[in-house]
């Protein structure tokens, strides 16, 4: 079996596809070392075991609360599913991801993100998880508990999460709207207005130039008149625009600033096409957003470097949180994203070199992508001890860890 872009063989010896959450507590109980794969949109080892548990098979539900402020739903669901389901009662998720294909399980274990300077990452919208702990005994952690924020992004390490409680909100429509081509410099020198100025706003860029600006607005939200004047005298694009730009468009969200509902929106892609170039690698490392111009300088020097793997690079901004083993804990984030071309060695090397230029200003990487950890430094994560303290007693037999696990948290 295979990780969403090839780049992974898992070297499972068994791969179990339960249809119910008790077939699942059995094949748990009965395993020495278990780890659930969602989406398989992972591109390093995260997700690999002696044994493989595959939750697509695992039924379907959604189940509101009281004064549907938030849903119940089981872990393997996508976020473009949800929102389906949502969307009839006229309900909507504040934020997605670049892709809506992502379970919800898999997105949050790993601090997935999307974009927005006053938006924290996907795990922040949880209010509850149930799980499936190593000895097959099912439990639920909810917002309010003293260990909650060690529970959420949790690397897959504390059991099968079965169901996630996601809060929502009325639904809201937003318009996309693409700007071609600014001087890096000038992103530098305008960086807080251009990303504080719109509800969303994703910067692609091969470190020449910033050749598009991809700005998200909620049609309602009062930074509408201050996005429009902070990309004054830039141009709109007039046709749809892919991240690629080389790339057809037919895959992404609609633009042009034609409001649609947020699913349509916010993420980059549409959910019924295969995303991005479909078969890439990548990397995503963040670093403190009040570093963000020495960031942006850092990685622009090493362009030589990172050329030939280099299919394109996005920035983001995204709000701190107090997630024990979030990326953004403790900090808002600038993320640097990296499509890098199909060839593991090129990519692993590529990575590495923007890892060593970043490495002065403290990154940390994106659990589920392309990193070396011996560049980073693990005790930015100040509450990993009370993390391990959390793991090991709802997984006394280290069911759920692995090797990627005990090599990089310890």
């Amino acid at each position: 079996m295979k990780n969403w872009a090839g780049n992974i063989t898992f070297d499972s010896e068994h791969v179990a596809s339960p249809k119910s959450l008790g077939e699942a507590q059995q094949i748990i109980a009965s395993s020495s070392k278990v780890r659930a794969l969602g989406s398989r949109h992972s591109f390093s080892r995260i997700a690999d075991s002696e044994t493989i548990l595959d939750t697509s098979k695992l039924p379907e539900f959604v189940e509101f609360n009281a004064d549907r402020t938030s849903v119940r739903v089981n872990g393997s669901m996508t976020y473009g599913r949800l929102a389906e389901l949502i969307a009839p009662v006229g309900l909507a998720l504040s934020n997605f991801a670049s892709l809506p294909h992502i379970s919800v399980a898999g997105a949050v274990a790993t601090g997935t993100h999307g974009s927005g300077s006053s938006n924290q990452n996907l795990a922040a919208a949880v209010g509850a998880v149930q799980l499936i702990t190593g000895t097959g005994e099912m439990i639920e952690l909810a917002r309010g508990d003293d260990t909650f924020d060690g529970a959420v992004v949790s690397l897959g390490a504390l059991g099968l999460v079965t169901s996630v409680s996601i809060d929502v909100e009325p639904a809201f429509m937003v318009s996309q709207t693409v700007y071609d081509s600014m001087s890096i410099d000038a992103l530098i020198d305008d960086f807080d207005s251009l990303f504080d100025s719109a509800y969303s706003v994703s910067a692609f860029t091969r470190w020449h130039s910033i050749e598009q600006l991809w700005v998200k607005e909620r049609a309602t939200n009062p930074t509408t008149a201050q996005a429009a004047s902070a990309f004054d005298g830039l141009e709109p694009a007039g046709e749809k625009r892919h991240p690629i730009r080389e790339l057809g468009a037919e895959a992404c969200t609609d633009q042009l600033g034609v409001p649609g509902p947020a699913v349509d929106r916010l993420p980059h892609f549409k959910l019924e096409f295969t995303p991005s170039a479909g078969d890439e690698i990548q990397s995503e490392f963040f670093v403190d957003r009040r570093n963000a111009a020495d960031a942006i300088r850092s990685v622009a020097a090493v362009e030589p470097d990172i050329a030939e793997a280099l299919m394109v690079s996005e920035l983001r901004t995204v709000r701190g949180d107090s997630q024990w083993m979030s990326p953004h804990v403790g900090r808002d984030s600038l993320a640097m994203h990296f499509t890098w071309n199909p060839d593991q060695q090129l990519a692993e090397d590529a990575a590495r070199r923007v890892a060593e230029a970043l490495g002065p200003l403290e990154p940390r990487a994106h659990w589920g992508k392309v990193f070396d950890p011996a560049m980073f430094d693990i005790s930015q994560y100040v509450q990993r001890p009370q993390f391990i303290e959390l793991v090991e007693p709802l997984d006394e037999n280290r069911t759920f860890t692995n090797d990627w696990f005990d090599t990089i948290i310890g």
